[in-house]
């Protein structure tokens, strides 16, 4: 693959969709970049999200159910948008990718991670972003930023120890993986934050024009 992929994890009020913006209009003066998102990226992926987060059937969606939608959203993203676009040469950026499942479905929800690793070695087949931004954040105060911005979807409305568990599984895979996971200080000024961003896009920007 020639081009570069680049995802952006957190817990709800992370501000995500700053530093994606962010990302974006940096990456842009230099090269073609394609933004998108988890749940979600390709029509059919949007309405797997939509029952995901906003379907309300008075039936509780079982941990398995949701795990199995996400990595069907994932599998169509995945040949429909990512792989196309890393194969033309541009740099993806995408709000959340496999690291989410492993936080919020393994940590959050409990499911057996060799559930989940076998998911990814079927679905995703190595497809892996050079570089994730986990935006770090407690989740009192995430949840508190969520809830001033819009009205909650499914997985908002969880308690707070959901998103405790969310908010573990995310660093231990960051310790895991401390060269691709790079955690940033998300309750720091967000031009601190950008600053530090900036300073991991230069570094990637490196790498690709090394190779």
């Amino acid at each position: 693959m020639q081009g570069m992929f680049i995802s952006v994890e957190g817990i709800e009020g992370a501000g995500k969709s700053t530093i994606l913006h962010y990302i974006q209009t940096y990456l842009s003066a230099n090269h073609d970049v394609v933004v998108t998102r988890e749940p979600g990226g390709t029509p059919l992926a949007e309405q797997m999200r939509h029952i995901l987060l906003h379907i309300d059937v008075h039936e509780i969606m079982t941990a398995e159910a949701e795990l199995l939608l996400m990595f069907a959203g994932r599998a169509q993203h995945i040949e429909r948008v990512i792989k196309p676009a890393l194969l033309a040469g541009k740099w993806v950026v995408s709000d959340r990718f496999v690291d989410a499942t492993y936080a919020y479905q393994g940590g959050g929800r409990g499911v057996n991670e060799r559930w989940i690793d076998m998911l990814e070695q079927w679905i995703v087949k190595g497809v892996k972003p050079c570089l994730t931004v986990l935006l770090d954040v407690p989740p009192e105060l995430g949840l508190a930023r969520a809830q001033r911005r819009s009205p909650q979807d499914r997985i908002e409305r969880e308690k707070v120890d959901f998103f405790a568990r969310v908010r573990e599984s995310y660093l231990h895979r960051a310790q895991a993986e401390p060269q691709r996971i790079r955690v940033l200080d998300a309750t720091q000024p967000l031009d601190t934050v950008q600053a530090q961003v900036r300073a991991l896009l230069q570094q990637l920007t490196a790498k690709a024009h090394a190779k």
